[in-house]
């Protein structure tokens, strides 16, 4: 596997930032989160991290943002994608 440049670390700890982000609005307690929108809480603990270098793929937010029920431009809409 070809090592990330810096901007997609960047891009990859956003996604991880405003995933958290979100679920907090929703509920502090990730592990609450996950049994109540039928996810395993590693699951969601590898989302919202940022030390994990894989990321998270487009399907991966696709799918939060359905248990949110909320679009993909509500998800990016945040000025934090703007400054990449």
């Amino acid at each position: 596997m070809a090592k990330l440049k810096s901007e997609d670390i960047a891009l990859n700890n956003l996604i991880a930032n405003r995933i958290k982000e979100l679920r907090m609005k929703v509920d502090t307690n990730q592990k609450r989160f996950a049994e109540n929108n039928d996810l395993e809480r590693q699951t969601l603990n590898r989302w919202e991290s940022t030390s994990d270098n894989r990321g998270v793929s487009i399907h991966t937010v696709k799918k939060f943002c359905k248990i949110l029920n909320i679009s993909l431009k509500d998800f990016f809409d945040s000025d934090d994608f703007n400054k990449l």
